[in-house]
């Protein structure tokens, strides 16, 4: 199709669908198939319900790339035990890849039509905040504990998470926090599924035919926090950081050990790069493997979540602490979350720097991970910088700077 403009202004106020980064991407709306799971196998469920999909469909694909054809935007929760995980079929899809652009839709729908917004986006309000289910001195007080244990034997890192609600006067409208996300995070995975809004760095598994990709994220640092005096380059003092140079490793190691039985080839950078963004700097190493055996995307990120990146090290005994000391349900917070397509091929990133809205309210997450010399007071401070992205979006103070 002709180039339609920017996709996120393509999108309707109902239930938007996306996943866009630096203009390229899907977006989605309508519905015409769900799938919802718990459990251990919520991953195995969903791949077989998808296989069994789109198995019934006839499809004809002129373009025949990534993300044409029949495509599932997917979104589950970081632990087995939380329900919302899902798969949502759009009825509408436009994409754009390598500046070309398609739309995909189920026969029989108004496709013109569906292309115009439903009404205009929304902007933002004053909003209220007010504690969500870990409230700041209860996340310092985890963090105590967990650093106590830690230094007492395991684990060797355990990725704590607090909460806080932000309460506006109207109900919230997911595309206005996706351009104010965008437009100052274009280096982000823009995404929007079943009202949980984010823009993620951190991409958990790409897979194009044979070859699987990861960019891997762990070890932060943001302005003010010069932990070797005021104007040193903080790039420099993170990559000095032997905290979060440990921090890292933990997270690359158990990546490579879960992909590496999957694969013929797997390369695995030996020292991280920087990552900086608006906020915050993070290390940063991409990861890329050849798969030996035709595993499906699904079936990749059943093995690989949670990373020691969101979760922890070991992972057993992470998550132990985790549930033990958070004392809440993270929901889809830190889960995978994407698109996947017929062939098995898709992005699922996780589910990072977001909100889940519901009505008026927004649910913010952000999480640290907690080592045996992490300092609860900056473990603070980092979870408070990192919500700065979702909480400026939200104000409506990124849009048009």
């Amino acid at each position: 199709m002709d180039d339609p403009g920017r996709l996120l202004d393509l999108l309707p106020d109902d239930r938007p669908l996306s996943w866009v980064r630096e203009g390229e991407g899907l977006v989605g709306w309508g519905e015409v198939a769900r799938f919802t799971g718990t459990g251990s196998g919520r991953f195995a469920e969903a791949d077989a319900w998808w296989r069994s999909f789109t198995a019934r469909l006839d499809v004809r694909d002129e373009v025949g790339v990534p993300g044409t054809g029949a495509v599932a935007f997917a979104s589950f929760t970081f632990a087995d035990r939380s329900p919302g995980s899902v798969l949502v079929v759009p009825r509408v899809v436009v994409g754009r890849r390598d500046g070309r652009t398609w739309i995909t839709e189920f026969a029989g729908d108004g496709v013109r039509t569906a292309m115009r917004q439903a009404v205009p986006v929304r902007v933002g309000g004053a909003l209220r905040y007010d504690d969500g289910d870990m409230t700041v001195a209860d996340y310092r007080g985890a963090v105590a504990e967990a650093v106590r244990r830690m230094r007492a034997g395991q684990p060797q890192k355990a990725v704590l998470a607090h909460d806080l609600l932000a309460v506006a006067d109207q109900p919230l409208d997911a595309r206005f926090l996706l351009a104010g996300l965008a437009h100052h995070y274009p280096t982000c995975w823009a995404y929007s599924v079943d009202g949980l809004v984010g823009a993620t760095p951190e991409l958990l598994l790409r897979r194009e035919g044979e070859v699987v990709s990861s960019r891997v994220l762990a070890g932060t640092i943001w302005p003010g926090d010069d932990p070797a005096g005021a104007g040193t380059d903080i790039g420099a003092a993170l990559l000095a950081s032997a905290k979060d140079q440990r921090e890292h490793a933990f997270a690359v190691d158990s990546l490579a050990a879960t992909l590496r039985p999957h694969c013929r080839t797997l390369d695995v950078p030996s020292e991280p790069s920087i990552l900086a963004l608006h906020n915050v700097s993070h290390l940063s190493s991409d990861v890329r493997g050849v798969l030996r055996d035709g595993a499906s995307l699904l079936t990749l990120v059943a093995d690989v979540h949670p990373t020691a990146a969101v979760g922890g090290t070991p992972r057993t005994e992470a998550l132990q602490v985790i549930a033990e000391l958070e004392r809440m349900d993270r929901g889809r917070y830190a889960g995978p979350v994407g698109w996947i397509d017929a062939a098995g091929d898709g992005e699922l990133g996780i589910a990072l720097r977001c909100a889940q809205l519901d009505g008026n309210t927004a649910r913010l997450f952000a999480g640290c991970g907690i080592v045996a010399d992490s300092d609860p007071d900056s473990e603070v401070r980092e979870a408070a910088a990192k919500l700065v992205a979702v909480r400026e979006a939200l104000e409506g103070t990124l849009v048009g700077g």
